[in-house]
């Protein structure tokens, strides 16, 4: 089984996908991913440059992600070319990891963590999709609290993603993470055992 885990920015997709792992899921990391794709001297980052200049590159050849960051969320043209130079090697290697995965644990859900698994239209790559929810007044207030940012930043970040009630609506297993951990952890035992996992 191929579970898509998403939510919205700072619903605490993390936390949850902890506590799968925990139960043994193996779990693929779209933003690990992302970051592979473009360490240091691989053709994807050199393709990232080439489009928004040398500028978004560290001293060291590494990737600026807040002066990138900067140009794309003030930007849905910039993040939408970004995009077109991203997915598509990030989705051929999430496709790798998740058969060697299902392969080497046949009995057991293999969780793909992807932030923007709805804006990006990959829910047929799974038979699942598990959907962490807040509401959208707590996120907003996550999101500034763990980021530091202004009313004015957080707005941008979330305006880059379907709104979180929208994903709850299209969701196969919604985990609601807006109480305690021990409340969110009970909600992934319950999935567990309804699932007939091991």
């Amino acid at each position: 089984m191929k579970i898509g885990l998403t939510g919205g920015i700072a619903t605490g997709k993390s936390t949850v996908a902890s506590m799968l792992q925990r139960k043994g899921a193996p779990l693929v990391d779209a933003d690990v991913i992302a970051r592979e794709v473009v360490e240091p001297g691989s053709p994807v980052l050199g393709r990232v440059a080439e489009r928004f200049g040398s500028d978004i590159l560290l001293a060291d050849g590494s990737l600026n992600r807040k002066k990138l960051g900067a140009i794309v969320f003030a930007d849905p043209t910039q993040r939408k070319a970004l995009e077109s130079l991203l997915h598509p090697p990030i989705r051929a290697l999430m496709k790798e990891r998740m058969a060697l995965l299902e392969r080497q644990y046949p009995d057991k859900p293999v969780i793909v963590d992807v932030p923007l698994l709805y804006e990006s239209g990959l829910e047929a790559m799974f038979d699942a999709v598990m959907v962490v929810y807040v509401p959208a007044e707590l996120q907003r207030e996550r999101l500034k609290q763990r980021d530091g940012l202004t009313e004015e930043q957080a707005e941008q970040r979330l305006a880059a993603q379907l709104p979180i009630e929208e994903k709850r609506r299209r969701a196969d297993f919604v985990i609601d993470n807006a109480g305690t951990l021990e409340e969110t952890q009970r909600q992934i035992d319950l999935f567990w055992k309804e699932s007939g996992l091991p």
